[in-house]
């Protein structure tokens, strides 16, 4: 006799589904999984086998084969066992057949219970697209899949509990997905910041466009402190920016039942002896790196020059595409990976190089090594650079309160919803991410401003790709003082942020 399930499985951060046909026949018992299945998939057998038994259900003792559809696609983890066990129980009469509009998936314990597998919500939101109507997921699941808006999800803890729903015995009622609530608590607050006002603008203009920053200064002066506070002026996120947040952290296993979503922007602080593959995403079956786990927040890379040189070249076309494509012999995945790039460096080796003490120790071949360790195309495609001066004594003895980052954040999310509001019905999510096309409809110039950005052009010896950054960084300024017309002021302080690059960079 044969069955067949639904189920899901994981195709980069997309579910597609998966139906799992249970062919039983006469012949010696023996059980076999077909469909390209990994090792994972294929150990399914005895983990169906202990937990049917350990359940009081009797396992057949026939030839078993199990398909995994499309058998064309590579299939891995452990999400197939329920539907597997289902398909067995089913084609063996010791279940009736499975509603056609319900679908199953989750891994089980040598006991019957299930346990949780990642990729539960792209896997839910690619059930409701598949016309499902009933989803049964293991029960540590079940919050994260119920944010999945069109589909029912019931939470299963143990085989015995979805064998008496089934029979109809005892009910297992669908789940409602929790409003998801922001959480900063793990970060500090900007009143705690002393001095370093400019840099704190810096950064409350990049919060607000979603532009790339690079801080540089000596040893000491704050810019990793700065930096490790900027996800706490962040915007909040909408429930679009969550679900697709979460649809990567739930992949790479980082969700849970305790933080079934991703309510705040992610911040990603990857060690400065990271591989390539590791910050864009890699494996045989590719997962995210940390470029796409940074997506909708903050990629940090402290020590920026320390970073290997073909680490730093791989995030050149991520930064501009907003994607990456992780290509293997077997498959090739697209991830998204619109991050804010922030970045921090020593002037020098030593630290010290033009710091008012004159200690610095480095040659000017030494200098002029440690800045080539970074090509001109990446710092191209960062939008402003600080300089982050080390505090007087009186500045570090100040005992007022700085602005805290609630406030500042206040003004921060005013900014974005202006630009949510003007860019509604395009792509445009920030001014970041303004096209190239579309600056003269957004961000064009008054004759003054056309003056001064020609010179400006000139003088800096800008690129096209500089100019296109400045321009977005003044529709930024003019967001935050409430201005629908770029000005003066805006644009003088955009082209700023990129002089101070050139005169210690």
């Amino acid at each position: 006799m044969v069955s067949k399930v639904r189920s899901f499985g994981l195709g980069g951060i997309s579910g597609y589904e998966v139906s799992v046909e249970c062919y039983l026949s006469s012949g010696l018992p023996a059980f076999d999984i077909v469909g390209l299945p990994d090792a994972a998939v294929r150990e399914a057998r005895e983990r169906v086998r202990a937990a049917t038994k350990s359940c009081g259900m009797p396992f057949p003792i026939s030839r078993i084969i199990v398909n995994l559809a499309p058998a064309d696609t590579k299939k891995a983890g452990t999400v197939y066992d329920l539907p597997v066990m289902l398909g067995i129980l089913s084609a063996y009469g010791n279940i009736d057949p499975l509603p056609k509009d319900a679908a199953f998936f989750g891994e089980l314990s040598l006991t019957g219970a299930l346990r949780p597998v990642s990729g539960a919500l792209p896997m839910a939101l690619c059930a409701g697209k598949s016309g499902i109507r009933h989803l049964f997921v293991p029960s540590d699941n079940a919050q994260e899949a119920a944010y999945a808006s069109d589909v029912s999800i019931y939470p299963v803890a143990h085989v015995s509990d979805l064998m008496l729903h089934l029979r109809g015995r005892k009910n297992i009622l669908p789940l409602k997905a929790r409003e998801p609530a922001p959480d900063r608590s793990g970060f500090p607050d900007f009143s705690e910041v002393k001095g370093q006002e400019n840099v704190k603008r810096a950064l409350e203009v990049a919060a607000a466009g979603g532009h790339n920053i690079l801080l540089f200064g000596p040893p000491g002066a704050g810019k990793s402190m700065l930096a490790k506070r900027l996800p706490t002026i962040l915007p909040d996120m909408s429930r679009e920016e969550m679900i697709e947040t979460t649809e990567i952290h739930s992949v790479a296993g980082f969700t849970s039942r305790e933080h079934p979503i991703m309510s705040a922007r992610p911040f990603r602080a990857p060690h400065h002896t990271v591989s390539a593959p590791a910050l864009a995403g890699g494996t045989s079956n590719p997962k995210p790196g940390e470029i796409s786990l940074a997506h909708n927040g903050i990629l940090f890379l402290d020590e920026l020059p320390e970073f290997s040189r073909d680490v730093l070249e791989s995030l050149r076309q991520p930064i501009e595409d907003g994607q990456v494509t992780i290509s293997r012999a077997s498959t090739s995945v697209t991830f998204p990976s619109k991050f804010m790039l922030v970045c921090a460096m020593n002037p020098c080796k030593c630290g010290w190089f033009g710091h008012k003490s004159g200690r610095c120790i480095c040659s000017a071949h030494s200098i002029a090594r440690y800045h080539e360790r970074l090509s001109g195309p990446l710092l191209d495609r960062l939008d402003l650079y600080i300089e982050t001066p080390s505090l007087d004594y009186d500045e570090l003895r100040d005992r007022c309160n700085s602005e805290s980052s609630e406030h500042v954040r206040r003004r921060v999310n005013e900014a974005r919803n202006r630009q949510r509001s003007r860019y509604k019905g395009t792509e445009i999510q920030c001014n970041a991410h303004i096209g190239s096309k579309q600056l003269e409809r957004y961000c064009s110039l008054s004759p003054s401003c056309e003056k001064l950005m020609r010179d400006a052009y000139s003088k800096l010896a800008m690129t096209a790709r500089s100019y296109d950054r400045i321009m977005r960084v003044a529709r930024t300024i003019a967001d935050l003082a409430d201005f629908e017309q770029i000005d003066i002021p805006h644009l003088a302080e955009a082209i700023q942020y990129r002089r101070l690059s050139m005169g210690n960079i």
